[in-house]
């Protein structure tokens, strides 16, 4: 989604904190509904499963009413994008499902604090999935953790870009075949509200981007698909597929700039594991009582 125009918010380490909050709501509706997805599951189901995490925690979903969406998680299937709406829509064996999550808590002062996040995954495992879903997950995940080790070592938002198609480009060698860089679709900052101004793009482009600055929290998010990258709106207004019917896949984290790195808000591990194969470590900050 394109973020609005307007003034980047910047957070004070307390607001990165109550961020860190929801951000493990969000990683905790991941956790659950990995375990829940299993061949005959519907959909509508699994929304149940993301709805029952976010009320356990006393938080509220950020998805649910948003524009008119009708769900806690946008569910997407195989050719899905994005924005794939809960249903009756039974999961088979060998599926490429992803899932979009959200959450949000209201601090003291009733105001809203926000996270977001997606993984993609195959329906009853990997040993069910087709070798290309399984290397277009992988090449999405790498992008996204590329991206965000270049925002921890880099000094502009136009890195994330550069780090998409660095990945794409080099996985295109080993797959045979290239994956297609949805472009409609991007990461965006976030805070007080879930999508924010700047919009984090997940390709090259020429020019100077916005400088990043300390307290800067963004969701970056490379959506990738099998096939051209061209896409459409469904008739229901929100779900969108891909033209040539390949699959696609789609990961996200909400990402803290912190000084000398950054801080993986919607990871337990606060991005620990996913930032070593980079020779780095999270960033955090000091959470009191």
């Amino acid at each position: 989604m394109r973020a609005k125009s307007g003034r980047i918010e910047i957070k004070t380490p307390a607001q990165i904190v109550k961020m860190r909050r929801a951000g493990l709501i969000v990683a905790q509706i991941h956790e659950a509904l990995r375990e829940a997805t299993v061949p005959g599951v519907t959909t509508e189901e699994l929304d149940k499963v993301s709805a029952d995490v976010i009320a356990r925690n006393n938080a509220h979903s950020n998805f649910l009413g948003y524009g008119g969406f009708p769900a806690t998680v946008c569910i997407s299937v195989n050719d899905q994008v994005v924005h794939g709406i809960p249903g009756k829509q039974i999961l088979e064996k060998g599926d490429l499902v992803s899932f979009d999550c959200g959450a949000y808590i209201l601090d003291e002062h009733g105001k809203q604090w926000h996270g977001d996040a997606a993984f993609s995954m195959i329906v009853g495992g990997d040993a069910y999935g087709h070798p290309d879903d399984l290397a277009l997950i992988a090449t999405t995940q790498a992008a996204l953790w590329n991206a965000i080790a270049a925002l921890g070592q880099g000094d502009h938002i136009g890195v994330v870009g550069d780090a998409v198609e660095a990945v794409v480009a080099q996985d295109a060698i080993s797959n045979g075949w290239a994956a297609g860089i949805v472009e409609e679709f991007v990461g965006h900052g976030i805070g007080t509200s879930m999508h924010q101004a700047p919009d984090v793009l997940n390709y090259s482009v020429r020019g100077k981007s916005r400088k990043l600055k300390t307290g800067m929290v963004l969701a970056v998010e490379p959506i990738l698909v099998r096939g051209s990258g061209l896409v459409r709106e469904l008739s229901d207004g929100w779900t969108v597929v891909t033209q040539d019917k390949t699959n696609a896949a789609h990961c996200e984290h909400t990402v803290a700039i912190l000084p000398g790195g950054v801080w993986v808000l919607t990871a337990f591990d606060g991005g620990r594991d996913g930032l070593a194969a980079f020779g780095m470590s999270p960033r955090a900050v000091a959470q009191r009582g």
